[in-house]
């Protein structure tokens, strides 16, 4: 029996936000360091109480803490005296300095100025320096630049990890900050997010281009059955595809890791989602926004308006961030693993080429260029330990039950941004541990669905078998998803809440879907027909 001890002292909560099980030693790496740096600093500069969030692997998951301002090594949990903590928050220089920036945070200014950044130049930056890397000839590389240009993209994947979640603290600041708004007037969290259906226009954009792809090879009067036959259908229908997976061929599609395959590696799935692409759904978030705003006071319609604005400009680039700054980057780093597994498997020192995905960060100039490194029969045995470890059934939690944080003797400002967070952090479905009825979650939609269910464990696994029109039963999705859901005609997650990806996308999509529900793989089995309830957030068996 595995036993999962808590990494560290406090509690630690199971995410599998990013990450479902077996995570790659890179991964880990980039993950661990990336957020955990970026976190620190911006818990800084917005004046939250808080040190960081730490992410730790246990047995192949990953584990997370808000780690506090104090205490973060004692194992403790009696808190201290009120009148204790209201006097070092009275004197403490650097939590004075917090509760000065957690007012400037508050104002959205600095939320505005960085999604305007984000549009303007950080976005197009990292898109130009992935397709430089793109642009690359792996093959045509030696051994040692080979391991050099894998070594660069180490790096690089460390770097936009820790940038992805910088960005992080500007769009789930607006986002969780109407949340918590929303419910100081009575409204709930999901009723509160669907009034932001629309806003994030770089989820529907994939949808558009491959239905454009669509219709261009429809009007060439042509059945393709490979994506050469899309090529050749016209002139046109050739350059849409190309442009299509210049941008998304090189994403991981499935998960965050380096073991989840390119999009261009899977050419059948990609002429799939082209002819069954269809228009988005039609939302209509600003009725919805109307029917918020008449159930609060007058006086607050000011402030609602603006909570709401700030949070429709930080929907976009929360969704479209994980694909340029993720999942693009681990997409370029796993082709040039590929490209080096294959040579080592004809050198003899690999047995399989995915067992290159179990190297260690500093293993990779050795095991690529030096003729040294870990045996293959190392590596063989790490690639069996990973695939091991997605069997095993993680706890929810490590360590104590938390203790409430003393949100009642903050500073006010301060006492607003760690609501903040901790709303963002149950929103996305990482921090809300509790009980919850069979085959309940949250709902995304306005009508009733019934389909048949794909399950599968991973979500790879799950695209594979999609048939057009089924519901997608599967742990969790990532922004990527959005190049595949196409397929799909419902979506049930272990894993989320109703600010996750997988609700943002099956909202932007028009899809229904129940998010977050716990038991959904205890009591569905793949091929069953099920019956979605978004409006109630239930699941129910037909047959």
């Amino acid at each position: 029996m595995t036993n999962f001890e808590p990494p560290g002292p406090g509690t630690w909560d199971l995410d599998r936000s990013h990450y479902d099980s077996a995570i790659t030693p890179i991964s880990d790496l980039a993950m661990n360091e990336g957020a955990e740096a970026a976190y620190r600093k911006l818990f800084k500069a917005l004046g939250v109480p808080a040190e960081t969030v730490a992410m730790r692997q246990v047995n192949g998951y990953m584990y997370s803490q808000i780690v506090p301002f104090f205490g973060a090594a004692s194992a403790e949990r009696k808190p201290p005296p009120d009148w204790l903590i209201k006097f070092v928050f009275r004197l403490h220089p650097e939590l004075r300095r917090r509760e000065k920036l957690s007012q400037v945070a508050l104002s959205g200014d600095a939320s505005r100025a960085t999604i305007a950044d984000w549009h303007a130049r950080i976005r197009p930056h990292f898109v130009e320096r992935n397709l430089a890397y793109q642009r690359t000839d792996l093959a045509a590389l030696s051994d040692a630049d080979l391991a050099d240009r894998a070594q660069e993209l180490v790096a690089y994947m460390r770097e936009t990890f820790e940038e992805h979640h910088r960005l992080h603290g500007y769009d789930l600041g607006p986002l969780a900050l109407f949340v918590v708004a929303c419910r100081e007037w009575g409204i709930d969290a999901g009723e509160a997010l669907a009034a932001l259906a629309g806003a994030s226009p770089s989820t529907t954009v994939p949808r558009r281009q491959l239905l454009a792809i669509r219709r261009e090879v429809e009007a060439a009067g042509v059945t393709p059955a490979s994506l050469d036959d899309v090529r050749a259908a016209s002139p046109r229908a050739a350059e849409l595809l190309d442009e299509y997976l210049e941008r998304h061929g090189a994403v991981v599609f499935s998960s965050y890791d380096l073991d989840s395959p390119t999009l261009g590696e899977r050419p059948e799935l990609v002429l799939s989602t082209i002819m069954h692409a269809t228009e988005p759904g039609e939302v209509d978030a600003d009725s919805r926004a109307a029917a918020l705003k008449a159930q609060i006071p007058p006086t607050d319609h000011v402030e609602f308006d603006r909570v709401l604005d700030d949070a429709r400009q930080a929907m976009d680039m929360r969704d479209d961030n994980g694909p340029v700054t993720v999942q693009w980057p681990a997409g370029l780093l796993r082709l040039a693993l590929l490209e080096a597994g294959r040579r080592l498997v004809a050198s003899g020192r690999l047995v399989e080429v995915d067992h290159i995905f179990s190297v260690e960060p500093d293993e990779v100039r050795s095991l690529i260029a030096d003729g040294e490194g870990p045996s293959a029969q190392s590596m063989a045995q790490r690639h069996q330990a990973r695939l091991d470890q997605r069997l095993l059934d993680p706890p929810e939690r490590l360590g104590p039950e938390p203790t409430d944080p003393p949100i009642h003797v903050m500073p006010t400002a301060m006492a607003r941004t760690y609501q903040m967070t901790m709303a963002a952090m149950d929103a996305l479905g990482i921090s809300d541990k509790g009980d919850s009825a069979a085959l309940t979650g949250a709902g995304i939609g306005d009508a009733v669905f019934q389909g048949r269910a794909r399950v599968a464990l991973t979500a790879e696994d799950a695209l594979a078998a999609l048939e057009p029109g089924e519901i997608l039963v599967t742990r969790a999705t990532s922004p990527a998803f959005n190049l595949v859901l196409s397929l799909a005609g419902g979506l049930v997650t272990v894993d989320g809440g109703p600010m996750s990806h997988a609700a943002v996308l099956s909202r932007e999509l028009g899809l229904p879907a129940v998010i977050g529900v716990r038991d959904c793989l205890d009591h569905i089995v793949d091929g069953a027909v099920i019956e979605l309830d978004p409006v109630g957030g239930t699941v129910r068996l037909v047959g």
